[in-house]
C-alpha cells in the first residue's frame, strides 16, 4: 500500500463552527453597569447609614416623599422593559418592525416617568444643601433620572438607526447593547424606590 500524494490528499474532518465571542460594546456595558451599580450600592449603603444614626428621618421635619404618583409612574417605568424585551428578541427574527414600535412604546415610557421626576423635584420643599437627607436624596434620586435621560437619547440613536434599516437578525449588537443599559436603569429603581420614597413612610 502507497501512502497518500499530495495529489490526493486524504479527506479532512468536517471542521467545527467557531463560536464567535462577545463583542467590545458588549463587555464595554457590563463595565459601565458594574461600576454605575457600585456608586448606586454605595449611595444606597449611605443613605441607611445615616438614617440609622439620626433620631428623626427625614431630618429637619422635612415632609415624607410623595407616595402615589411616584408609585404609578415608578410602574410605568418598570413596564417599559417589556416592549424593549419584546423588540430585542423580535429583531433576532428579522422583525425590525416590532422593533421600531417597542423601542417607541419604551421610550414614551421612560419619557413619562423623567417628566415626573422633573416635576417631582419642582415640588420638593427642601435643598440638597440643606441637610444630609437632603443631600442623599438629590444625588441619587437625581443620579437616577439623569441614567433616565441618557438612556432616552439612546434609545433616540437606537430608534434612527431601526428607521434607517440598519438592523436584521445578523446585525443588531447596538440593540441588544441598549436594551442592557435600559433594563439596568429599571433594575436600580427597584432599589432606590424602596429605598428613598417607601421607606420614609415606615419606622
Amino acid at each position: 500500500m502507497t501512502a497518500p500524494s499530495a495529489a490526493y490528499p486524504l479527506p479532512r474532518a468536517a471542521a467545527k463552527p467557531v463560536s464567535e465571542g462577545r463583542s467590545v460594546a458588549w463587555w464595554g456595558i457590563v463595565v459601565v453597569i458594574m461600576t454605575e451599580a457600585t456608586i448606586f450600592a454605595a449611595l444606597i449603603a449611605s443613605y441607611f447609614f445615616l438614617r440609622a444614626s439620626a433620631k428623626e428621618w427625614p431630618l429637619g421635619g422635612i415632609e415624607k416623599p410623595e407616595l402615589k404618583l411616584t408609585v404609578i409612574f415608578s410602574v410605568i417605568l418598570w413596564g417599559s422593559s417589556i416592549p424593549m424585551f419584546i423588540g430585542e428578541h423580535a429583531i433576532k427574527k428579522g422583525r425590525v418592525g416590532v422593533l421600531r414600535v417597542s423601542l417607541l412604546l419604551s421610550f414614551i415610557m421612560g419619557a413619562a416617568f423623567l417628566l415626573y421626576s422633573a416635576y417631582d423635584f419642582h415640588e420638593l420643599h427642601f435643598g440638597w444643601r440643606d441637610n444630609a437627607y437632603g443631600s442623599i436624596y438629590y444625588t441619587t434620586v437625581g443620579l437616577h433620572a439623569l441614567h433616565v435621560l441618557i438612556g432616552l437619547l439612546m434609545s433616540a440613536v437606537v430608534q434612527i438607526k431601526a428607521w434607517m434599516g440598519k438592523f436584521s437578525a445578523e446585525r443588531h449588537t447596538t440593540v441588544e447593547v441598549y436594551a442592557m443599559y435600559w433594563h439596568f436603569v429599571d433594575a436600580v429603581w427597584l432599589f432606590v424606590m424602596p429605598t428613598f420614597i417607601l421607606s420614609p413612610h415606615f419606622k
